[in-house]
């Protein structure tokens, strides 16, 4: 209860000085509208539906990258972490690309894909692949030299070896990498969405700039912050549940 009174007075902290530096003359209120404000407009995107519109979008482009990068990245992670002959084939390939960011290969692949949806998913799944691919490639190998030796001592095969400790083992510092590229997922694509798109919350965002309806701007980017902090509790617990074995959960 304390933790979370701590947590609760932090944010409520917050948005008294949100709502209190505008009306005094802190900040430019044009610029920094108070804090009630930014609700009022976000509830009034909310009674006409364009809240819900464009975060569907976002979620499902999001949601969709994110899904895909961590089919193709966990197997592909854990392939070059176990066999050392597949890392060193793959290995100079990853560092070029693992060095380039995502943003800065938007206009290639709106070049190549269009504006359409298949070039705001694909910069997504580019984006998360890295943080799960590394992070996975990390775990297995730093997993505890005495269980592999432990585990070979009992004589089991390859497949159960990998299976049965290997994998396990790996979870929590995998699930690093999936934390990071969920957030990457919603961040990249707000970037992307801010470039030839027609509905999305970044171009909810871009859209209320130009158009100078600051309170709708910062309540997009509020959802933003809130579908981020959903979307990271949802594999914090994902995660626990994963690895209960290694860590009992605590509150």
């Amino acid at each position: 209860m304390l933790k979370g009174a701590t947590k609760s007075a932090a944010m409520v902290a917050l948005l008294l000085l949100w709502e209190t530096a505008p009306r005094l003359g802190l900040v430019d209120r044009v610029f920094l509208p108070p804090f009630s404000e930014v609700a009022r407009a976000w509830w009034g995107l909310v009674a006409d539906g364009q809240l819900a519109d464009n975060a569907r979008a976002s979620l499902v482009r999001s949601f969709s990258g994110f899904g895909l990068a961590v089919a193709v990245a966990v197997p592909l992670g854990l392939l070059i972490g176990w066999y050392r002959p597949v890392a060193d084939l793959l290995g100079p390939l990853l560092e070029v690309f693992r060095n380039t960011a995502a943003l800065a290969l938007l206009p290639v692949f709106v070049l190549l894909l269009g504006i359409g949806e298949t070039s705001k998913i694909s910069i997504v799944v580019y984006a998360c692949t890295w943080p799960i691919l590394l992070n996975t490639i990390s775990a297995v190998r730093t997993v505890d030299p005495t269980l592999l030796k432990l585990a070979k001592s009992m004589d089991l095969s390859a497949p159960r070896l990998f299976q049965k400790v290997i994998l396990p083992a790996s979870v929590p510092v995998m699930f690093t990498g999936i934390r990071l590229a969920g957030a990457v997922s919603i961040l990249v694509l707000v970037a992307a969405e801010m470039i030839g798109a027609k509905a999305g919350l970044g171009y909810l965002i871009n859209a209320s700039q130009y158009n100078f309806a600051i309170p709708q701007m910062y309540a997009g980017i509020i959802t933003i912050s809130a579908i981020g902090v959903a979307f990271n509790q949802f594999l914090v617990a994902v995660e626990r549940r994963l690895s209960s074995w290694r860590v009992p959960a605590t509150n």
